[in-house]
């Protein structure tokens, strides 16, 4: 297939290239700047798709980068990254002449309220409790197409790990020295997924003609993963011990309060319609994961 990748240069995007072209496919970045196998965002806007099969959207701002402050600024980046560069590629594919065949959007589990019991499938309410669950519900809304001739899907993705880049790429030199440990409580769910299958189920959305609608993209072990025992295979992988707390309060004071709730509490998240589908996952456990992370 010719694909179409919006945040292809991005941590996920790069795997996912990687997986699509080991397999055979031809892969086009849109990018903020043109250049070999890129398009610019503007050229999509202002001519539309480039002739393809399949497109992806993985663009987004980094919600915790925690160099940015969570103020009405910030705000605005983030839900514009996502939700306008997804308007951009729908309304490409509404109005190609030959539509894609198949149509994936990346989104996140942040759609399903935390909680440290309730456990959540594809098929589970959410999308209206706080800022990050209307910002899924708008950015899922704003793929929307009309008609059948373009086959839908939405990966609802957990925590990525994967090397040089993600949440475990900020946390490494703290475990390294010996300083690392659980968030706030440690008891809070932790819906975690390995890169190799973020991009494994999209490429599977891609190739699998019956696959469309929602896949939560978490591994099979993520519902029984809390934040201490991520601490503790983590500081584990390393040999390192992952006894240092870091407080409640010390991680709303660098995210802000509202981002800190993506760290302090957590979803219990199944991937119940993605094992369904016959995806089968490279790394379903979390200690395997994090031994090829770290390796």
């Amino acid at each position: 297939m010719r694909v179409l990748v919006g945040g292809g240069a991005g941590f996920v995007g790069g795997a996912l290239t990687q997986l699509l072209r080991s397999r055979g496919h031809e892969v086009t970045h849109v990018s903020r700047r043109p250049g070999p196998d890129r398009i610019s965002w503007d050229e999509v806007a202002r001519s539309g798709l480039p002739l393809c099969d399949a497109v992806v959207n993985l663009a987004g701002e980094n919600v915790l980068n925690p160099f940015r402050r969570w103020d009405d600024a910030f705000r605005r980046v983030v839900v514009a990254s996502r939700v306008e560069t997804t308007k951009t590629l729908a309304k490409a594919i509404a109005e190609a002449k030959r539509p894609p065949r198949a149509w994936v959007l990346v989104t996140g589990v942040g759609y399903y309220r935390p909680s440290p019991t309730a456990e959540y499938t594809e098929e589970s309410p959410g999308g209206d409790f706080d800022f990050f669950s209307r910002l899924v519900s708008t950015w899922e809304a704003a793929a929307k197409i009309p008609g059948d001739g373009t086959r839908q899907a939405v990966v609802r993705s957990g925590v990525v790990l994967g090397k040089g880049g993600g949440a475990v790429a900020q946390m490494l030199w703290p475990f390294r020295l010996a300083l690392g440990g659980p968030m706030g409580s440690g008891f809070q769910p932790f819906p975690w997924i390995h890169i190799r299958d973020v991009a494994g189920i999209v490429c599977h959305a891609l190739e699998m003609e019956g696959v469309c609608g929602v896949l939560n993209g978490v591994s099979p072990a993520s519902p029984g993963t809390s934040n201490a025992e991520f601490a503790w295979e983590l500081g584990s992988a390393l040999g390192r011990p992952a006894v240092l707390p870091l407080p409640g309060w010390m991680v709303r004071g660098i995210f802000g309060a509202e981002r800190a709730v993506m760290l302090l509490e957590g979803q219990r998240v199944v991937p119940k319609r993605t094992l369904e589908s016959g995806y089968c996952f490279v790394y379903p456990n979390l200690s395997s994961a994090l031994r090829d992370v770290v390796s």
